[in-house]
């Protein structure tokens, strides 16, 4: 047996023989001898031998922790950890109460996310299946099945139409093979096979065409081929196992971090700060502590991660009744972030089946003659019908019981025709199909309106130029002709096909899903632009994009000579494309530009297309894809957010997000706009709790600087944030204005930030004016102090969230969901008779004078309108940019 010098451990622990790239250059006969084996196959001793050397036949998949350790994982948010240590504090500084409610909420929130994540999953797992069991293999010089994962480097299998390609292999014998890479290529059509050897192993592997990939399958023929690779050390396999790693954070991940971190640094400050004041100038350190942390505490928004579990739970259900998975809650926040999706258009956008589109004359009218002609080669020929044969098939039914078969000339790859003989009535024809260049070698006649012509040069040239029009448009082209024969012959063969008519072009392509366009137009409408990353050619490509309206581009690359050095250069030519191959070379910063300036790419890689996308994420924006393939896997892996349709391959739906249990790209629209309200009502919590909790706190700490007592005890900061946070638990079920769904939207902390210094002090301008009217005006104590105070900052707090959950001014031009506005009418109701009840003296409230509820009143009629003057300026000034980073 020989091996390859630069022999190499795999990740299963196996040695790699010999390259692929070499093994594609070598005769039949030398590849046997190369691998140890023979036109028998291995022996089952050697088998047995390989299997110990180079592992089972089986790729890597994505290591799923233990259902503990992934339910932990669900606590590392910095919003959760800060609850976590608010709980501990508390419960150690003698608040169990507070503790066990804070613990309540968190675990609560946790569950829920959780368990639709772990929901999805098993919902996922039900949809794989395996590739493919059992292979045929020649082992002892036998033909037998054995299960795939025992296949070994070296062995000799058989593969037929209908069979998946079991492992990486080299063809050494075939007869009318045809194979449909696709889910790894992106190539729309199936593509020939044959054992001869490749002069130039250089191209790309969509030119391989002597190689099989694992997960491919075979649509025509038969073939015999030696296995080169398994397992991981697999096209497919490598690109499972790269998938199985770690997802990068997404853009609405790295937003919950970064507003986390500013809770955090405001947090710490106020905490500091508020606490060193109380303990040397006002209280014992007990009790100075104690206040702190309540501050703390009311500053977070602790029902944050119940507010976002719910919002996307809701999400979620809706979208399962329209046929998705979500697999990952947090994708949905991201497809409302989302303002590029890239997608693969073989089975994305197309069909990625072969349909007949056209069938012309010469003059590329269409022709009835054509597709019966047609139809009856392709009916009446025995051998294994390809899938053009299969589409002309499907395209019309067309009774042909009158015509009678006599005799076929089969396909062969030298001629590339295929004839049949048929007879209707007293007239027999033969009838030829195949490639135009080939067909052109036998015709001496044209046939147009049904008259036959003498074949002239000029006419060659017009019907060579109806052939490149075809081709140029994307279409997959074969001609048709015929001749009248002798009757009474039994047999024909190839020497019959000469002196031929011409009649014309059927003509095939991978059609557009119904749907596609319509889909995109609803993206374009949503602000999400489209990439299409592709492996399939840059003609067929370009037809399909023209048809959904792109305006396509090419970008030629150069160089010129300046200050002493080559610099690479980008030409732009109008109504063309990228290829893969012209991207090869080019640095990250030019692929940045080109990325921003160019839709279509064709020829891409697995590896280019994860270039393209992180040029598009490092560039700000957020990004999706859409596949289908093996060759998606990468990418689905480095987008924000993967989507995968109903027909793709297992391995592309466990690498998903989000899948699309029916193939209608129109669902896609309708999660982004799910994904946006859940945004809408996320944002709204966010806003309400920073602002209000942070002018709330602002306001406590200013008060303990000058009162003799503390302005509201631990414990009624705490009930008053809890309050305040459950009249906000039905956010999610609130009507969402057409601003937050217009536009892609992003959690932007900056905006955050200064919707808290801006809104926040304006709550605590009404609550200095509480605290003059109380000390001043009614001489409160300090029981009747904090009760008062703790009504007017839950009245206000709560109530202005009618006029934050809107951008339109006055905000009862939007009206809020009936369950909200019940919500907070039974929560603002408790609160008020609360001091009026046993429960009351439990949180040292006490009865207030009647004359504090007209205050009140004024305050809160007061209040709204000023933050309706502040709102229209703010969003002048800072409203923000639909797609922005900060």
């Amino acid at each position: 047996m020989v091996f390859s010098k630069r022999d190499k451990k795999g990740p299963q622990g196996g040695t790699r023989l010999i390259s692929s790239r070499e093994i594609l250059s070598l005769a039949a006969g030398e590849i046997l001898s190369r691998f140890g084996t023979s036109a028998a196959g291995l022996t089952t001793e050697e088998a047995e031998t390989r299997l110990k050397t180079y592992g089972p036949n089986e790729v890597a998949k994505e290591k799923r922790g233990s259902i503990l350790i992934r339910f932990l994982a669900h606590f590392k948010s910095p919003l959760t950890i800060i609850l976590i240590i608010a709980a501990l504090v508390s419960g150690i500084l003698g608040e169990p109460v507070d503790a066990i409610i804070i613990l309540s909420i968190v675990l609560v929130s946790v569950i829920l996310d959780f368990t639709q994540e772990y929901r999805a999953e098993r919902a996922a797992d039900e949809l794989r299946k395996r590739v493919a069991t059992t292979v045929t293999v020649f082992r002892d010089g036998i033909k037998q099945d054995i299960e795939v994962s025992k296949l070994v480097p070296g062995d000799l299998i058989a593969l037929s139409a209908g069979d998946i390609v079991p492992a990486d292999a080299r063809v050494v014998s075939a007869t009318d093979f045809f194979v449909d890479q696709s889910a790894l290529t992106g190539e729309s059509f199936p593509v020939e096979k044959t054992a001869e050897p490749l002069t130039d192993a250089n191209g790309d592997i969509s030119k391989w065409n002597n190689y099989l990939f694992m997960g491919t399958s075979v649509t025509n023929g038969a073939a015999t081929a030696v296995v080169i690779n398994t397992g991981s050390l697999t096209q497919y396999g490598e690109i499972v196992r790269k998938s199985a790693g770690r997802k990068p954070e997404t853009e609405f991940e790295r937003g919950l971090s970064r507003f986390g971190f500013l809770i955090m640094q405001v947090t710490f400050a106020l905490v500091i700060f508020v606490f060193f004041i109380n303990a040397l100038f006002k209280h014992n350190v007990l009790e100075s502590m104690l206040f702190a942390v309540a501050l703390a505490v009311g500053l977070t928004p602790e029902l944050l991660p119940m507010i976002l579990s719910i919002n996307l739970t809701r999400g979620a259900v809706a979208m399962s009744k329209k046929g998705v998975i979500v697999k990952r809650l947090a994708s949905i926040q991201n497809f409302g972030s989302m303002d590029v999706l890239c997608a693969d258009k073989t089975g994305t956008l197309t069909e990625n089946r072969v349909t007949l589109i056209k069938h012309v004359d010469i003059e590329g009218s269409d022709s009835e003659k054509v597709f019966l002609y047609s139809l009856l080669n392709s009916r009446y020929q025995t051998g294994l019908r390809s899938p053009l044969d299969e589409a002309i098939l499907k395209h019309e039914e067309v009774n042909t019981d009158h015509y009678q078969r006599i005799d076929e000339i089969p396909f062969d790859f030298t001629r590339k025709r295929l004839s049949v003989v048929v007879r209707e009535n007293q007239e027999t024809l033969l009838i030829t199909k195949g490639a135009p260049e080939e067909i052109a070698k036998v015709i001496s006649h044209y046939e147009l309106g049904g008259k036959i012509y003498d074949l002239t040069n000029e006419t060659r040239s017009k019907i060579d130029k109806e052939y490149r029009e075809l081709s140029s448009q994307g279409f997959r082209v074969l001609s048709i002709c015929y001749r009248k024969v002798e009757d009474g012959k039994l047999t024909y063969c190839v020497d019959d096909e000469s002196d031929m008519i011409f009649l014309g072009f059927i003509a095939f392509m991978d059609p557009l899903k119904e749907t596609a366009g319509e889909s995109l137009e609803l993206l374009r409408e949503a602000g999400v632009k489209l990439k299409v990353l592709t492996g399939d050619n840059e003609i067929v490509t370009s037809k399909i994009c023209q048809q959904l309206g792109f305006q396509v581009y090419r970008f030629h690359r150069g160089k010129r000579y300046e200050n002493g050095r080559f610099v690479r250069t980008i030409e732009i030519e109008p109504m063309n494309i990228v290829r893969g191959s012209e991207i090869e070379d080019i640095d990250d910063n030019a692929l940045a530009r080109l990325v921003e300036r160019a839709d279509v790419f064709t020829r891409v890689t697995p590896a280019q297309k994860n270039r393209i996308i992180n040029a598009l994420r490092t560039n700000g924006h957020v990004v999706g894809f859409i596949g289908d393939g093996i060759n998606d896997i990468p990418s689905m892996k480095v987008a924000d957010v993967s989507i995968s349709v109903a027909n793709a391959v297992d391995i592309a739906k466990e690498s998903a997000d989000i899948i699309l249990l029916r193939n209608d790209l129109r669902v896609i629209r309708d999660g982004i706009i799910e994904g946006r309200k859940t945004f809408g009502n996320t944002m709204k919590y966010i806003m309400m709790a920073i602002s209000s909790n942070f002018g709330n706190m602002f306001s406590a700490a200013g008060a303990s600087l000058f009162l003799p007592f503390l302005p509201m005890l631990p414990i009624q900061i705490l009930l008053n944030n809890l309050l305040y946070s459950f009249a906000q638990l039905t956010l999610p079920t609130d009507n969402v204005d057409q601003v937050y769904v217009q536009q892609p939207q992003r959690l932007q902390v900056s905006f955050i930030r200064n919707f808290m210094v801006v809104f926040g002090p304006i709550s605590s301008i009404f609550d200095f004016l509480t605290f003059f009217v109380l000390l001043f005006v009614l001489k409160a104590s300090a029981p009747l102090f904090q009760t008062a105070w703790f009504l007017e900052s839950l009245f206000t707090q709560t109530l202005v969230i009618f006029a934050i959950r809107t951008r339109k001014v006055p905000f009862y031009q939007s009206k809020p969901s009936k369950f909200l506005a019940l919500n907070i009418a039974i929560i603002l109701s408790l609160a008020l008779v609360l001091p009026f009840t046993p429960v009351g003296k439990f949180f040292s409230f006490v009865v207030l004078p009647t004359n504090f509820f007209l205050i009140l009143a004024a305050f809160i009629v007061g209040y709204l309108g000023l933050v309706e003057l502040v709102k229209q300026s703010f969003y002048r000034r800072y409203a923000p940019a639909p797609g922005a980073v900060k």
